[in-house]
């Protein structure tokens, strides 16, 4: 979608950068953006100013140390990372794996924080790096639990990366598979994100009952058998309902505050 007023478009100028693309100039952007030239250095200015952007050697613009400081703000006080850590170190004392708590907003799921008891952690998404959402674990853990009118835009969206993944060829197909997912109340998958893992998911909900977050341990495939799947996926079903029910009676907040 568009901008439509101006703090949309300021925004719109944060969100051109991604993994792929750390640094614009001025020229790269109008032409991304469609902003005259006198628009577009007005914004400039604006989010050089609170920090957010910085500008580079070669007269182009990256991101600023007000994203540090505000993700360190983050870390200390997102509900998730405050009440998922200790469950986390548990899940990787007991087992050799990743454990993530990953946030889920529009197509993009987002680990927030993780940690590994493997010398050579086995995850391609550290905290921070957003994942796709028509692959893995994590992802159907957290569509199972949409009612239809929100899933299915979704799945339309991410139709190629489920029907490559072997869900099914149509829509219908892929609600099948959510079903027995939504039943199962944890998902695996194997390889799908990173090769060679086994990734292990259950979804976090909100109060409401709606999903808003996934728990989930990589593991490498050979360290694992069918049997040590499930008793996985039990654990992680277990904990992401324990910091669901810790999040709706607010023990993050009472954290928070001592």
């Amino acid at each position: 979608m568009k901008p439509k007023n101006s703090l949309e478009r300021v925004l719109a100028v944060l969100e051109v950068f991604s993994e792929e693309r750390l640094e614009w100039t001025p020229e790269d952007l109008m032409r991304e953006l469609g902003y005259s030239r006198p628009t577009l250095y007005r914004y400039l200015k604006i989010l050089k100013d609170a920090g957010f952007l910085m500008s580079t050697r070669n007269s182009g613009v990256t991101l600023g140390p007000k994203v540090v400081e505000m993700d360190y703000l983050t870390r200390r006080s997102d509900p998730l990372v405050l009440l998922g850590v200790p469950y986390l170190k548990q899940l990787t004392a007991d087992h050799s794996c990743t454990a993530m708590v990953l946030r889920w907003y529009g197509n993009k799921i987002l680990c927030v924080a993780s940690e590994s008891s493997t010398r050579n952690p086995i995850s391609s998404y550290p905290r921070g790096r957003p994942m796709p959402l028509g692959r893995g674990a994590i992802a159907r853990s957290i569509l199972a639990l949409l009612p239809r009118p929100r899933l299915l835009p979704l799945i339309e969206r991410n139709l190629a990366d489920l029907r490559a993944v072997g869900l099914g060829d149509t829509a219908d197909d892929v609600l099948k598979s959510l079903r027995k997912v939504r039943k199962a109340g944890f998902c695996v998958a194997y390889g799908e994100v990173t090769p060679g893992a086994v990734g292990i998911a259950a979804p976090v909900v909100d109060d409401r009952d709606s999903p808003i977050a996934s728990v989930c341990v990589t593991i490498a495939g050979n360290l694992v058998t069918g049997a040590q799947i499930d008793q996985i996926g039990a654990e992680v079903r277990r904990v992401a309902s324990q910091i669901s029910a810790d999040q709706a009676n607010g023990k993050a907040e009472q954290n928070l505050i001592l």
